[in-house]
């Protein structure tokens, strides 16, 4: 590597020196381990299980311990560990679920020593004791921790954490007897080898698995775990609860977490999947990492300081077939490309900005702070020569919201009282309505009402009974096809419509919806050359009602004969020939040279005043159109809503009309319309009505968030045993299990218990006993608590 800085470390006697290197492996790396002398590493993974000699330019291959024609399982390794006491003796976990001890002083080229077999599924972690020699603890998918005594042919405690998998076990370095294990379902346990029935302390750590942890080699309590939620937490468990005292926030799944030696507050990261880079981070800065390491082509799996008391060597191995070590001279530091600028939201939306005093200051524009008269303010901590952060001087700009604009007691209560389900759809449009009403929300509220106008109107027909090419288009409907003039006898209305002709011009339009014009107003004015008034252009007429329904105004027929329409549709139009003939010239000037396109067009769809378009526009407008014709309408107005920051209207409307408007919208936007929504409620601690909501939702990754971590693992608070009836007796000792600890009564109803010591009782009994007590009700001693 060009351009590499060589280092030379002294270790009681023993030098460490070397540069930044790799080299290239057979197989992609799971795990690697280091010796105790800091001069061997292993490398093990499903292909490949080596041990290297660490010189001072190059990595030297050692032993090949895959041995065999036909390599077996027990080679195929998920993880890897050299114990600190014995340089001869190696540990891997098998991915068939075996446990093999390897002693390196054999003389025979199978270096294979003990097989444990007792696991059920493949083993995730194995761990030496720091200072017994033949104390081994494994953790399996299986759920359960075996602590292995090496000098025995079977494990000497058994270990159930009631949990799907076992991620990592690591025992504790100053405190002889503990060791903790992490699981999959984000909880850490801390037990006593000494008491395998249950566990000294249990709490959840992270959301989601908890892949990884390790225990600070200084300060006896402090607990390092890394999860799937893309954390790192520092814990202390010196205290009665485990305290979250640092968290680091990374970019992608923590897959292993490594303390730095000789540095209290740092901390060494890589990631699961996406990110190849390993990170060095400072606890108390959790948003930049202190240094990284960038070598690496794919993810990294293991990662070890070269030496306990060296904190200048790391090794790392890698999926993508390659072991290097790495020399913190050599790491990039993301601080120097970093702007020294920080934003913070208050808790009453008050919004702060700290930067560059050079950039605040040169900012003319800038208001002064209200809370204090100086502009800007400017802080300069006293420096503290314990920390490796450089001090700049920068200056802090608030922004001060009104407490009134920015209240949301309207989405709380529109949340608490809005109907999604359980009556008809008009009643929950009408009801959601006057929620919104009263909450002053009148747009909201008069979009419910839309809605049930929309979708609760009577008498709408399947739309395949209605042409919806409207406009100028070619295809228009088959009603106004039928009034082309050529099709009506002379004659029909002469005298009525001559007499109309001296009245007052005017133009309106037929409306089939309040989006849809279907005769422009540019095509009722009166055209060149045209003696024909607008009036009767549009079938708009004055005078009596009567008149309205008149066929033939000299033989007028009933009012009901007339106002009737069929309920299939309009009769075929052919049936008007029997009737009086229209005007010639009407005719004529629709065959007309001289007149344009859409004039001749809109003379072909003119009725005459005798044909009243208002008794037929009405019926179109109530009757004829179907309600998923406002579909599109209605998906505008969705995204209107979403767009605006409303997301509680777009998945409440979602939820009200359900099948209606599902097939408008695709399935990510309604995911993230729903998960935006979710997440505001349970911001809002309105965890029952966020259930609802994933509860009736038209999305199929909604629904199945409610139906995640629903198994309870229950022991018998008599006989400690796990509890595998449905009920509440143990199929073992044959007693109730759900009595209550505090009354000594069954419970009958709502049951609590304690996921540590599995003694519970009446909810109201438990949280009124642990309000004065922190011990079990039960006499066991456990430090039970209430969340």
């Amino acid at each position: 590597m060009e351009k590499m800085a060589r280092v030379t470390t002294a270790l009681g006697g023993n030098t460490i020196t070397g540069r930044t290197m790799f080299c290239h492996l057979d197989a992609p790396a799971n795990a690697i381990s280091v010796c105790r002398d800091a001069a061997q590493v292993v490398v093990a993974g499903r292909n490949i299980f080596k041990i290297y000699s660490i010189e001072e330019e190059q990595f030297a291959e050692k032993l090949n311990l895959r041995v065999g024609r036909r390599p077996s399982l027990n080679f195929s390794c998920a993880d890897v560990v050299w114990h600190q006491m014995d340089e001869n003796l190696l540990a891997t976990a098998a991915t068939n679920g075996v446990v093999v001890t390897w002693n390196l002083g054999k003389p025979s080229r199978n270096k294979q020593d003990q097989l444990f077999t007792e696991h059920k599924r493949t083993v995730n972690k194995v761990c030496f004791h720091p200072t017994e020699v033949y104390m081994l603890l494994s953790g399996s998918q299986d759920g359960y921790m075996k602590c292995f005594d090496l000098r025995k042919k079977d494990s000497v405690s058994t270990f159930s954490g009631q949990s799907e998998s076992v991620r990592d076990v690591q025992f504790s370095i100053r405190d002889y007897f503990t060791f903790a294990a992490t699981f999959e379902n984000g909880n850490v346990q801390l037990w006593d080898i000494r008491r395998p029935d249950r566990c000294e302390r249990m709490f959840t750590a992270h959301n989601g698995p908890v892949f990884c942890c390790d225990w600070h080699p200084e300060d006896r309590g402090w607990l390092a775990t890394g999860g799937r939620d893309k954390m790192v937490k520092v814990w202390d468990m010196n205290t009665n609860r485990a305290k979250e005292i640092y968290c680091v926030q990374t970019i992608a799944s923590v897959a292993r977490v490594k303390w730095r030696p000789e540095r209290k507050y740092h901390i060494g990261t890589c990631s699961m999947m996406v990110d190849h880079n390993i990170y060095v981070w400072d606890v108390r800065r959790p948003f930049i990492p202190f240094a990284m390491f960038e070598e690496h082509k794919d993810v990294t799996t293991g990662i070890v300081w070269r030496h306990l008391h060296d904190p200048f060597f790391l090794l790392s191995g890698s999926k993508d077939s390659t072991l290097y070590q790495h020399i913190f001279k050599d790491a990039s530091r993301p601080i120097d490309r970093a702007n020294p600028e920080g934003l913070c939201y208050g808790l009453f939306g008050d919004l702060a900005f700290a930067a560059k005093e050079s950039l605040i200051s040169s900012d003319s524009n800038r208001k002064p702070y209200l809370g204090d008269r100086r502009h800007p303010i400017f802080f300069l901590r006293k420096p503290d020569l314990t920390e490796q952060f450089e001090n700049i001087s920068s200056g802090l700009s608030v922004f001060q919201t009104d407490v009134d604009s920015s209240a949301m007691d309207w989405f709380v209560e529109t949340a608490k009282q809005y109907a999604l389900a359980g009556r008809p759809l008009a009643e929950l449009c009408d009801h959601n309505s006057k929620i919104a009403s009263e909450l002053s929300r009148y747009q909201v509220a008069q979009t419910w009402t839309m809605l049930k106008i929309i979708y609760c109107s009577p008498g709408t027909v399947p739309p395949a009974n209605l042409n919806h090419s409207m406009g100028k288009s070619g295809t228009s409907l088959p009603l106004m096809n039928s009034f082309n003039m050529k099709d009506i006898p002379p004659g029909i209305g002469n005298e009525s419509r001559m007499e109309r002709s001296k009245g007052e011009s005017r133009s309106e339009n037929i409306l089939l919806d309040p989006a849809t014009t279907l005769i422009n107003n540019d095509e009722n004015e009166e055209t060149e050359g045209s003696d024909i008034p607008t009036d009767y252009l549009l079938g708009d007429v004055e005078g009596d009602e009567d008149e309205l329904y008149m066929m033939d105004p000299e033989n007028p027929h009933t009012e009901e004969q007339e106002y009737i329409l069929p309920q299939e549709a309009f009769p075929l139009r052919h049936e008007i020939m029997d009737n009086p003939s229209a005007l010639d010239h009407l005719q004529d000037k629709a065959d007309s040279p001289h007149v344009s396109g859409n004039e001749a067009e809109t003379v072909s769809l003119t009725p005459v005043e005798s044909f009243s378009l208002i008794s037929i526009s009405h019926a179109l407008y109530e009757n004829r159109l179907p309600s998923d014709f406002f579909n599109p309408i209605v998906r505008d107005m969705l995204h209107f809503y979403a767009e605006q920051g409303d997301v509680q209207m777009a998945a409440s409307v979602l939820i009200v009309l359900g099948e209606r408007i599902r097939k408008e919208i695709d399935e990510q936007t309604q995911e993230h319309w729903y998960t935006s929504y979710i997440d505001l409620l349970q911001r809002f601690k309105l965890w029952n009505i966020s259930n609802q909501v994933i509860k009736l939702s038209t999305c199929s990754a909604i629904n199945c968030l409610n139906q995640a971590s629903t198994t309870l693992h229950i022991n018998c608070s008599n006989c400690k045993r796990p509890m595998s009836n449905k009920g509440w007796i143990c199929d073992r000792c044959r007693q109730c299990a759900s009595m209550c600890a505090v009354c000594h009564h069954v419970v009958k109803g709502l049951f609590v218990w304690c996921q540590g010591c599995s003694h519970g009782g009446h909810l109201q009994h438990i949280m009124k006993w642990l309000q004065t007590n922190s011990h079990c009700p039960a006499g066991c001693g456990h430090l039970c608590e209430y969340t």
